[in-house]
């Protein structure tokens, strides 16, 4: 990680993250632990940190099922989570 920081959005909230860090880390820090729903709508958040439960699905720039612990931020990223859903 260094210094500088990136603004992505998330779940249509712009927010400034450290650069460097993954989409997980920066849903974390936006305060949101929820990343997406199951069949069934129980809350779903990662879980192994390693794209293995895939747990982590988000929507990233419109691409659905990214494994948010696998992807770092990138400026101007939007990413859409499954907590409301």
């Amino acid at each position: 990680m260094t210094d500088a920081q990136i603004t992505i959005n998330i779940n249509a909230h712009e927010i400034s993250v450290p650069a460097g860090v993954t989409v997980a880390a920066a849903i974390a820090m936006a305060g949101n632990t929820i990343t997406r729903r199951s069949v069934g709508g129980a809350a779903r958040a990662p879980l192994c940190g390693m794209g293995v439960c895939q747990e982590c699905r988000v929507t990233i720039d419109g691409r659905p099922h990214q494994l948010s612990c696998q992807m770092l931020c990138a400026d101007g990223m939007h990413i859409v989570t499954g907590a409301t859903a």
